[in-house]
């Protein structure tokens, strides 16, 4: 009796190829650094062009932003020295000018605290906002300035009222705090236009893109890779702020190289005080960078400690 042969037995299937493994964790960290880079690039785009939209071009933001620098120290003295400067100039008492100028620098040291200075200050303000405006806006190069001819009326009523004799001779001229030289308001108006034209829209884009690409890895390969996701996104909050942060510190510096020694001290407050919500986003940011990358990470730990037993069964 012939015995039929054997029916051969299946082959193993074989195991999932290293390289594949290998080239799905090159893929991966590519996609993560590319999320760095563009969050790195978008995050900051999107302070700037809202704080452009919302707040340089916007005259009550504006004026509202450098109201309290009335009450600054080193505005108080630029003006008192700026304002006693321009109308001694017109002034000659002889013997008693050193008199007369003393007395007049203590009276403008003394409006500073004023609450007609304050008007006066946001009434200047108010009208450099246009200057502003027309810097940015203009074809050629023009500095941008704070006109104190409002203060220096304010104090020449306040003499007069007074019955100071000298008062009624000093002149209501234009001076001026230089805020921008007319170099850089050139270099800045291409950038400040071209933020302008991008307005909210670069938030909207990150705040959409950091949906997709959470939404789509928890999709796509479950919890722990949106954690994954969401832990790359954090680190991208964090990187975005610290060069915004750097940004701001550099342009600080360039506004003011060519702003007059004299009027240094005060352009530096008013560049503070208009680039205070920038610094205030920095930090926001950087904190919600790092509450989402540490809150992931734990998450992920967390995750997988709950499936080692799991594992072990």
């Amino acid at each position: 009796m012939r015995t039929s042969p054997s029916a051969p037995s299946p082959t193993p299937s074989p195991a999932p190829a290293p390289a594949f493994s290998a080239v799905s964790a090159a893929l991966s960290a590519a996609l993560s650094a590319a999320l760095l880079v563009l969050l790195a690039v978008l995050v900051p785009l999107s302070a700037l062009s809202a704080w452009v939209d919302l707040e340089i071009d916007d005259t009550d933001r504006y004026v509202a932003a450098v109201s309290p620098l009335s009450s600054d120290p080193a505005v108080q003295a630029t003006v008192t020295d700026l304002v006693t400067e321009e109308a001694m100039r017109q002034i000659d008492l002889g013997p008693l000018q050193d008199t007369v100028q003393e007395f007049l620098h203590e009276t403008v040291r003394s409006f500073t605290t004023t609450e007609a200075f304050r008007n006066a200050w946001d009434t200047a303000n108010r009208a450099a906002h246009r200057a502003v405006q027309a810097a940015l806006d203009g074809d050629s190069g023009q500095a941008v300035t704070i006109d104190l001819a409002p203060v220096i009326d304010q104090v020449k009523q306040d003499l007069v009222r007074d019955g100071v004799p000298f008062a009624d001779r000093i002149p209501v001229e234009r001076t001026e705090i230089t805020l921008l030289g007319p170099g850089q308001a050139d270099e800045l108006r291409d950038t400040f236009r071209w933020l302008r034209y991008c307005s909210i829209w670069p938030a909207v884009a990150t705040l959409v893109l950091l949906v997709l690409v959470v939404g789509i890895a928890t999709v796509r390969g479950g919890l722990r890779a949106g954690l994954w996701a969401t832990a790359v996104v954090g680190a991208g909050f964090v990187l975005g702020a610290i060069v915004l942060r750097v940004l701001v510190a550099i342009g600080r510096g360039r506004v003011l190289d060519e702003v007059p020694g004299g009027d240094r001290d005060a352009a530096a407050a008013v560049v503070d005080a208009l680039t205070a919500s920038l610094r205030t986003t920095v930090w926001w940011v950087l904190g919600a960078g790092a509450v989402l990358l540490v809150g992931a990470v734990l998450a992920r730990v967390l995750l997988r400690r709950g499936k080692a037993p799991a594992d072990v069964r």
